[in-house]
């Protein structure tokens, strides 16, 4: 025979929630929402770069910048006073990038003894996690500077069709500026101008 409902076995008395319960779902959310901006931020450099001197020209001295390399360290552009220097402006979405930067670190190495430096400056990226796997991937090691607001690039004239490269004299004077992908042995003529050749 069936029982009717009101047979049934009542339910067991309720036990109060520690204060501690309530909380809990509150520290859920605190702790996916951290993880969600650590994972949305992460690489993303916490400082940016400075800009002083105006805007390059042929002829006109490079504006000084300061920065950082994707270790962390900060970069300046007056502690290679006395050396060439080109500024290789790149990205990692920038497709001509991939076959230029390779060229660049061979030029860098055959003018090594001459003190001529690649600084490779990343143009309005923030993820350096991102840019170091790009170097990495092309088996490329410059001297790699964040520009996340751009603000190297605008003093530079930078503002699309990369890769632009400008190279720079001892005196960190601008001495040439060369928009788009350009030949390894071109740039390596232009280089040879300012970088006495390796014996």
């Amino acid at each position: 025979m069936l029982e009717s409902g009101s047979a049934r076995n009542p339910r067991p008395p309720t036990l109060p929630l520690p204060r501690w319960a309530l909380a809990l779902p509150l520290l859920v959310v605190i702790a996916a929402t951290a993880m969600a901006v650590a994972m949305i931020g992460g690489g993303k450099p916490a400082r940016t770069a400075s800009v002083a001197g105006g805007v390059a020209h042929v002829g006109g001295p490079a504006p000084a910048f300061t920065s950082w390399n994707l270790a962390g360290d900060k970069v300046s552009l007056v502690d290679f006073k006395g050396r060439p220097v080109l500024l290789a402006f790149w990205a990692t979405w920038c497709t001509a990038c991939q076959d230029e930067l390779p060229a660049l670190k061979g030029i860098e190495d055959r003018y090594q003894s001459t003190g001529f430096t690649v600084l490779a400056i990343d143009y309005k990226e923030t993820n350096t996690v991102r840019m170091s796997e790009f170097l990495a991937g092309l088996h490329v090691n410059l001297e790699a500077v964040i520009d996340p607001d751009g603000a190297i690039a605008t003093a530079y004239g930078v503002d699309i069709g990369l890769p632009i490269s400008v190279l720079l004299d001892p005196t960190l004077t601008v001495r040439q500026i060369i928009v788009g992908l350009a030949p390894s042995a071109a740039l390596e003529a232009a280089v040879g101008k300012v970088a006495a050749p390796t014996p």
